[in-house]
C-alpha cells in the first residue's frame, strides 16, 4: 500500500508510556502487538509500564507473560500518574465510557476496544471527550482491527481508484458456532448490562464498520430484526436468562445510494470465525473471507467477457498494505497481526501529532447505527432514519 510504508513516522523525544486495563482475550491479542510492533515497523519509541485488572495475582501471572513490567489493579490510580502517556483499554464494553473519559481528561492517549461504548449515550459522552482531548493534542481510536487485515486495505484502495465503478450493493456476513451448543455456559457477554447487546454489538459491529470503511461511506436509514434462540443458559447457581441477541439481520441505505445487507450470528454451526464481504460495482467486484484472511477475490468487469472471472489475489507482496514489514513473498500472515498494524498506526499518528483513524466519532458512526438497528427490530422491522446521518 503506497500509504502504509514500513518506516514513515517522527520519532517521539521520549519513549510513550503505555498502560494497558484488562488482561483477558483483547488483552491479550493487545500484548502480543505491543510486544511485537516495533520489532517489526519502525514507531516511536514506547514501554510496556502498566497492566491492570482486578485479580492481583492473575494480572501479574499476564504481565509475566506478556512483557508488561509491572502490575496494578486500580485503573484510576493508574491513569492520574504521570508516569503513563497511553491507555489501552481491553475491558468488557460496560466499562468503556468511564475509563475512556477519564483517560483523556487526564491528558492520555486512548485506544479503546470495539464497539464503542454499551449504549448511544455513552458513545456520544465518549466522542464529545475525545473531540475537546484533540484540541490540547491528546488522541483517540477505536479498535476496529479488521481494517488493518492487508487484504481489506487492499480492497479500500481498489475501491477507491475506481476499480469497482459506482459501487451498488454489499453483503457482509460474521458468522461464528461459539453458542451453537444451547448447553453452551452463561457469560457476561449474553448479559445486557455487561456487553450491552449480543452477536449485534459483538461482531456485526465489525461488519457495519467494514461497510463505512471499504466505501468511504455513511449510512442514512436501516431497517433490522434481532433474535435470541436460546433462551436460557446454564449459570453458576442454575439457569440464567439470556438478554441479548444470538443474531442480527440488517439492510442498510448509504448516502451514495448503495444498499448493504448485513448478517451476524454466533448460532451458525460450522462457522467458526467467519467475516465474509461481497462488494459488487458496475465495473467489477470484490469477494474476502477472514477464514482465508491472505487472499482477496477480484474480478474485472471492463475486460472482454471471455477474460472475465474472479482472479486470486494473495496478499503477501511489498507492495501490499503493511506486508514490506513482514516476510519474503507468499508468506501468509494471521488474525494477530491485524492487531500489531493497529498499535503501528496509532503510535505513528500520535508520532506524527495526527489523528488516528478510526476516531471515536467513527465508533459513534457505527454506535448510532446499531442503535438504529435495536429500534427497528422492535418496530417490527421498520424503516429507521439514522441520527446524525
Amino acid at each position: 500500500m503506497s500509504g502504509i510504508e514500513h518506516g514513515s513516522n517522527r520519532q517521539s523525544p521520549s519513549p510513550l508510556r503505555v498502560a494497558a486495563i484488562g488482561y483477558a482475550f483483547m488483552g491479550k491479542a493487545h500484548s502480543n502487538a505491543w510486544r511485537n510492533a516495533a520489532s517489526f515497523f519502525d514507531v516511536p519509541a514506547f514501554e510496556q509500564k502498566v497492566l491492570v485488572g482486578r485479580d492481583a495475582r492473575q494480572v501479574a501471572e499476564a504481565a509475566a507473560k506478556y512483557g508488561w513490567a509491572e502490575t496494578a489493579t486500580d485503573w484510576r490510580e493508574v491513569i492520574a500518574r504521570d508516569d503513563i502517556d497511553i491507555v489501552d483499554i481491553c475491558t468488557p464494553g460496560w466499562m468503556h465510557a468511564e475509563i475512556a473519559i477519564a483517560a483523556l481528561e487526564a491528558g492520555k492517549h486512548v485506544l479503546v476496544e470495539k464497539p464503542l461504548a454499551n449504549t448511544l449515550a455513552e458513545a456520544e459522552a465518549m466522542a464529545a471527550a475525545a473531540r475537546t482531548a484533540r484540541e490540547r493534542g491528546v488522541h483517540s481510536m477505536i479498535g476496529f482491527n479488521y481494517r488493518r487485515v492487508p487484504a481489506l486495505a487492499l480492497a479500500k484502495e481498489l475501491i477507491a481508484e475506481g476499480r469497482l465503478g459506482t459501487v451498488r450493493h454489499v453483503r457482509a456476513a460474521y458468522l461464528q458456532d461459539w453458542l451453537a451448543d444451547p448447553d453452551s455456559p452463561m457469560t457476561w457477554r449474553l448479559s445486557k448490562e455487561t456487553a450491552g447487546s449480543g452477536a449485534l454489538g459483538d461482531i456485526a459491529s465489525h461488519a457495519i464498520d467494514q461497510v463505512l470503511f471499504l466505501l468511504g461511506d455513511s449510512v442514512t436509514e436501516v431497517s433490522g430484526r434481532l433474535h435470541t434462540f436460546v433462551t436460557s443458559r446454564p449459570g453458576a447457581d442454575g439457569p440464567e436468562h439470556v438478554t441479548v441477541d444470538d443474531a442480527a439481520w440488517a439492510t442498510l441505505t448509504l448516502g451514495s445510494g448503495a444498499i448493504a445487507s448485513v448478517e451476524a450470528s454466533r448460532m451458525a454451526t460450522g462457522q467458526k470465525n467467519s467475516l465474509k464481504l461481497e462488494v459488487y460495482g458496475d465495473k467489477g467486484a470484490l469477494l474476502f473471507d477472514l477464514e482465508k484472511l491472505n487472499e482477496l477475490a477480484f474480478l474485472d468487469s471492463t475486460i472482454p467477457v471471455r477474460e472475465q472471472g474472479f482472479s486470486r489475489i494473495l496478499v503477501t507482496e511489498p507492495e501490499h498494505p503493511y506486508m514490506n514489514a513482514w516476510w519474503p513473498q507468499g508468506h501468509i500472515i494471521g488474525w494477530e497481526h491485524t492487531f500489531t498494524h493497529e498499535i503501528r498506526d496509532f503510535l505513528i499518528a500520535i508520532g506524527n501529532g495526527t489523528e488516528p483513524s478510526p476516531s471515536f466519532d467513527d465508533g459513534l458512526s457505527v454506535q448510532r447505527i446499531l442503535a438504529a438497528i435495536e429500534e427497528s427490530s422492535a418496530a417490527k422491522s421498520s424503516l429507521i432514519q439514522v441520527a446524525g446521518s
